[in-house]
């Protein structure tokens, strides 16, 4: 695809994404809030799948992860001893021409010269220390006492209940606590839909272990995290596995891998795997004065654990996710004729909605109550969604557009009007090849539960 081709679909994607109830702008009735998004009945959805499925596979699935939830307002000495307070932050560039707000990143040069890559002006301030943490108080006063940070990352509040969990839960090296939650960044320009967010979601694991076994499990964990990519519906090739160079790593990084994914706008990162050593808990315990030594029952030794970190997106991820799935192709309408289908290609477990329920007329009324008696055995199973409004192939195309991988039509050959063989059976159609087969009511939970797993 060439550049253009690309923007023409990022810009169907966001189009379908606010359609369809996906994603909103933030505050959209007041002229909205930049970098800040509201996920709509659909778009809820699939990210609650999503995060399921993260869930099920790092600890529900395992017996050396556990789980946590840490809050997101920590004592601020948290933030002075992880390094956050004196250094996250970005260098900023403004251009006085345009009067856009840039990473000095962002900056092109060409021939030796700094541009803006909006307007092309070359008349733009020097770098300067941008703070990516929102402040706020706690307590009555607002004064430099009661200041501390919403959250730039949800890893420090693992940290700082290592010893808690560590005690709570009798595991041994190597193990990992697991957590999803809100993260906030006040970047300089959030951009390009929801991957660069002021508000966002982190699926982030800390696996503790000995010295030794840090590069090794770094490398393991990398692969662990392109199976899980591809066990939601992004194929290997459109993942990449970038190799940070020593001089962008962090000081305290002995190894970190950036898993990319070729979106519209370009490849951009979804999640890293770093071997970040035992730098977090030697702050945390240098500076709070209390051990966060493990100790070992069989050598009768105490040392701070070092940690291999997976930190991925949720947001970032959910977007692949739909611009993966995001497709055109053709269809035929109810009178045959070839049109345009715009269809999402979830993966079943993660689509938003698993299964559609259509009688095949709303006005016979034994039709209507036999596909709401099959609504009513699926629904506590998997999330479903009844239509009796509209021709048929018109429903099809609406549960096409939001990625529903299988629908159930009741018709009269459910009730055996015309062949006594098929009573009780329905049709049900698959969205990608849009093939349909008559299967028994009897056999629909278990056979969409094998395949919605």
């Amino acid at each position: 695809m060439n550049s253009k081709a690309d923007a023409q679909r990022m810009e169907k994607i966001v189009s379908l994404c606010k359609r369809r109830g996906f994603i909103f702008q933030s505050s959209e009735i007041y002229g909205g809030l930049n970098g800040l998004w509201d996920y709509g009945p659909l778009g809820v959805e699939l990210k609650r799948n999503l995060k399921s499925y993260w869930w099920r596979a790092m600890v529900h699935e395992r017996d050396d992860v556990v789980g946590m939830d840490g809050s997101i307002l920590m004592n601020r000495a948290v933030w002075k001893a992880s390094g956050h307070e004196d250094t996250f932050s970005d260098p900023m560039v403004d251009c006085r021409v345009c009067k856009s707000r840039l990473r000095a990143d962002q900056v092109i040069e060409k021939k030796g010269v700094r541009q803006c890559p909006n307007c092309g002006s070359k008349d733009l301030t020097e770098p300067r220390p941008f703070n990516l943490m929102f402040k706020t108080y706690v307590g009555a006063t607002e004064d430099e006492s009661s200041l501390t940070y919403l959250r730039p990352e949800t890893a420090q509040s693992i940290f700082t209940q290592f010893k808690n969990i560590l005690e709570v839960s009798r595991k041994k090296l190597p193990f990992g606590i697991a957590q999803i939650g809100k993260a906030f960044r006040n970047e300089i320009n959030a951009r390009n839909f929801t991957f660069r967010s002021r508000e966002f979601e982190q699926m982030e694991l800390e696996y503790f272990c000995r010295a030794e076994e840090g590069m090794n499990l770094l490398e393991y964990w990398k692969e662990e995290r392109l199976k899980f990519y591809e066990n939601i519906g992004i194929p290997r090739e459109k993942l990449h596995v970038l190799t940070v160079p020593n001089e962008e790593r962090a000081f305290y990084s002995k190894g970190t891998y950036d898993i990319e994914y070729d979106f519209p706008f370009g490849r951009q990162e979804l999640e890293g795997v770093a071997y970040r050593t035992d730098y977090d808990l030697s702050q945390h315990q240098k500076a709070s004065g209390k051990s966060l030594e493990y100790f070992d029952e069989e050598t009768k030794q105490r040392f701070i654990p070092h940690v291999v970190e997976p930190s991925a997106g949720v947001d970032r991820t959910v977007l692949a996710v739909i611009c993966e799935a995001y497709a055109e192709d053709e269809a035929p309408d109810e009178k045959g004729k070839m049109e345009t289908r715009i269809v999402l290609r979830f993966h079943p477990r993660i689509a938003p909605i698993k299964c559609a329920v259509f009688p095949l007329l709303k006005n016979k009324e034994l039709l209507v109550a036999k596909a709401k008696e099959i609504v009513d055995l699926l629904r506590p199973h998997m999330l479903i969604f009844y239509d009796e409004s509209g021709a048929i192939g018109r429903r099809y195309r609406r549960q096409d557009e939001i990625g529903t991988p299988f629908c159930i039509t009741v018709d009269f050959e459910t009730l055996g009007e015309k062949d006594a063989k098929l009573r009780d059976t329905v049709t049900m159609r698959e969205r990608d090849s849009m093939k349909q087969q008559r299967v028994k009511i009897s056999d629909l939970l278990e056979l969409l539960s094998v395949r919605i797993a």
